[in-house]
């Protein structure tokens, strides 16, 4: 399976597994499968029941059919830290290059370049069982070079990875709320023992998380050594306890400290 490796602030590179194409291609399918089924459910409940009432209503039908399904996979990413509901089944999702969560403009590019889907989303207005099928049809055709494009480059990116400077990849890096810079504290005869942490930045800190996430088995215990060398180096101090006790020692005192300012 092929691999990347992102740059940290301490220059020392994480590696992470590229999603496969057939990964990608199945989230895909299941996330093109549920915009057919809204499809279903918002045009019968339109020109079904509301039809009697207001009558058939493009502009409505755009609003409430065409744009949720045009904004779909890009506010999933958003919301969803970098995926959708077919990434999540598929336990895939979009990391940036630079490391970490991309930013909205990221996700924007993203967005702005799955134009093959366009004929799909907006084409169906005109809607009946045979149109579906010839937009399902020339999505499919549209969407060939960009399953050419994920197979052939190196880090199996799509068009718009390359303009966003981004990456699927599989998801023993996601992220959710334990995995970011929040952690709680108790305040109550907490004592700090590494004060010169706040020297660090929040990019700092995600790194040293991802770090311990991802390199807390055998084989990965000298990246952690590296990273306690390179923060003792940047914070001149000494680490009191083995690595992963000090980076979570880290953390813990950025985070009481953070929640005092």
């Amino acid at each position: 399976m092929a691999s990347i490796h992102i740059p940290t602030v301490f220059n020392i590179d994480l590696a992470f597994e590229t999603a496969p194409f057939r990964k990608r291609l199945v989230a895909y399918i299941i996330d093109f499968a549920l915009m057919i089924a809204y499809i279903y459910v918002a045009k019968s409940a339109l020109y079904g029941f509301w039809e009697v009432v207001l009558g058939t209503n493009m502009g409505l039908d755009i609003l409430i059919v065409s744009m949720p399904m045009l904004l779909y996979s890009l506010a999933s990413e958003v919301l969803m830290n970098g995926q959708t509901i077919g990434k999540k089944i598929m336990k895939i999702r979009v990391v940036s290059l630079e490391g970490g969560q991309p930013s909205f403009g990221q996700y924007l590019l993203r967005w702005i370049t799955k134009f093959y889907e366009w004929p799909f989303l907006f084409g169906y207005i005109a809607y009946s069982a045979g149109f579906i099928v010839l937009y399902i049809m020339i999505t499919s055709f549209l969407g060939i070079a960009v399953a050419l494009a994920i197979i052939v480059t190196p880090r199996n990116q799509r068009l718009g990875d390359l303009a966003a400077g981004t990456v699927v990849v599989n998801t023993y890096t996601d992220l959710n709320i334990k995995d970011t810079i929040f952690m709680e504290v108790s305040s109550q005869h907490y004592t700090v023992k590494y004060p010169a942490v706040m020297r660090l930045s929040d990019n700092d800190i995600n790194t040293i998380k991802s770090v311990l996430k991802n390199g807390t088995s055998k084989s990965n215990r000298p990246l952690l050594a590296r990273v306690t060398r390179k923060i003792e180096e940047v914070l001149d101090i000494e680490a009191k306890e083995e690595h992963v006790y000090f980076l979570e020692q880290l953390l813990r005192d950025y985070n009481y400290l953070a929640t005092q300012e």
